[in-house]
């Protein structure tokens, strides 16, 4: 049997590479397509929004189509599911007016997000907080007005503090009641124990949520470490689609990638080693094994042959 309804997570704390499958745009959201998915190779499936249709009810479809396929040959109810919003995290203001398109992909029942073009530290802990709720107080600043006080008056502040550690410490989650009764039968638990359940890993060592981020522009790449020191994210990505777009290139710039975007690798993946996080990089058999050993840890590449080469070079037990 599982020991937690997050596939990914599982793998994740035991130090064991995660593999994705699922397009960036087209997903077929339907309910047959969810339970043919259901027995999926992978360990979770990625499913993108922010170039494919922004369609709940065809996810809603898709999630009661994959548990009803399950539970996976690991022993999950499902496998995870990490959606690709349509925000872009270029500012805090941003995502704030978005959040709504966070509240409503976890009310399918989703495992995780990965917030695309995120570009400040700001913009990432204004993510993190529109996908917690607030009676979730680890990361937040203490310093916070209590319940009370605020309703007395007190204003609580948009922006807070760092830790003793020097890492910036949360808002109160902005995520409220009302979704739960269509997210908990996803994951198979009672209302509120979905409450209690959904909420970032690591930050929360019981949560079962799975934060990530994509740095894909100039700008993203300079505040690399502020963006991976925000708590509450699980994984972070060098995005060389729209990296290369930046620096000027129609074309994909793959790996070997030329100095610069060799430079951006090595700064986001120095930034998720300093604070915790695992790194998302594109594999392929030729190359799985070495990354493995370099550190990564969520592998791209919808490819079921390197999947099987790394799961073997890692003496994965967990079944595929």
């Amino acid at each position: 049997m599982a020991e937690r309804i997050n596939r990914a997570i599982e793998l994740l704390a035991q130090d064991q590479a995660i593999y994705y499958d699922g397009p960036h745009s087209g997903h077929v959201l339907t309910y047959e397509q969810g339970r043919h998915d259901a027995g999926t190779w992978a360990d979770y499936m990625n499913v993108g929004m922010e170039h494919g249709a922004f369609d709940m009810t065809g996810f809603a479809e898709y999630m009661r189509g994959l548990v009803d396929g399950g539970p996976t040959r690991s022993g999950h109810r499902t496998p995870a599911v990490i959606v690709e919003a349509p925000v872009n995290g270029i500012d805090e203001a941003n995502v704030r007016f978005n959040a709504w398109q966070f509240r409503q992909i976890l009310g399918r029942g989703a495992h995780g997000i990965l917030l695309c073009q995120a570009e400040t530290a700001g913009a990432v802990r204004a993510f993190v907080e529109a996908c917690r709720y607030p009676h979730h107080l680890r990361g937040v600043d203490p310093a916070i007005p209590s319940p009370e006080q605020r309703m007395e008056g007190a204003v609580r502040p948009m922006r807070t503090g760092t830790g003793p550690d020097g890492r910036p410490l949360l808002g109160i989650g902005m995520r409220g009641r009302g979704s739960e009764p269509t997210a908990a039968p996803v994951w198979g638990l009672s209302q509120e124990d979905y409450m209690d359940r959904c909420d970032p890993w690591p930050l929360n060592p019981r949560g079962e949520l799975l934060l990530g981020v994509k740095l894909e522009s100039p700008e993203g790449i300079a505040n690399a470490d502020e963006i991976c020191a925000v708590p509450g994210l699980g994984f972070a990505e060098m995005g060389p689609g729209d990296l290369s777009l930046s620096l000027g290139h129609t074309t994909l710039l793959r790996d070997p990638y030329p100095p610069i975007m060799q430079r951006a690798r090595d700064k986001v993946f120095a930034a998720c080693r300093r604070n915790g996080l695992a790194f998302l990089e594109g594999c392929n058999p030729s190359n799985i094994a070495a990354r493995l050993d370099e550190g990564v840890r969520v592998i791209s590449g919808h490819s079921q042959e390197a999947a099987r080469i790394g799961r073997a070079h890692q003496r994965r037990i967990m079944p595929a």
